[in-house]
């Protein structure tokens, strides 16, 4: 059950992200607070479901920090350095891409200016980011199986002549 909602919970963040990068007009700072809320939602319900060591919320941090992003201020140099010290689940790519798409919905907001924009390419040119602007919603997680031990001994097993396995010799 928990693998089943990690991989959920991934695809969401997934299908998310990629409309918050493709899509300019839901990256503002209203829809920033609508993520927060709704991730923080889905958050509370792992946690009810008492799956909250599933790894299903982790999924989601590219998400929180996106959402983050765009609520912060864009302005100041400091502004910057908490961007890239916040958006460590972010490629730089991504970074930059929500800066230029964000879009201030009323007269008390402003559009992110250039000069910031390069301030944060700047400050983030020594990562090693891998070249991916949109997160792969087919990615699967590998299936992990727990091992059960029988406690039915090798040595206590019949097994049947019907099944023509006497070339098998008991050690």
């Amino acid at each position: 059950v928990e693998q089943v909602f990690k991989q959920l919970f991934y695809m969401i963040n997934a299908v998310a992200l990629n409309n918050l990068l493709l899509r300019k007009d839901v990256c503002s700072w209203s829809t920033g607070m609508q993520l927060r809320f709704n991730i923080s939602q889905l958050e509370e319900w792992l946690h009810g479901k008492n799956l909250q060591q599933s790894g299903a919320a982790k999924t989601l941090e590219p998400l929180i920090q996106a959402a983050q992003l765009l609520q912060l201020k864009k302005k100041t140099s400091e502004d910057a350095e908490a961007i890239c010290s916040l958006c460590t689940s972010l490629t730089t790519q991504q970074i930059v891409k929500i800066l230029n798409l964000y879009t201030p919905v009323n007269e008390f907001e402003e559009r992110v200016t250039v000069t910031f924009i390069r301030d944060i390419q700047m400050l983030l040119q020594e990562r090693n980011d891998p070249p991916q602007l949109l997160l792969d919603f087919k990615h699967m997680f590998p299936v992990l199986f727990p091992f059960n031990p029988s406690s039915i001994t090798m040595d206590s097993i019949h097994i049947p002549a019907a099944l023509n396995l006497e070339f098998l010799n008991k050690v």
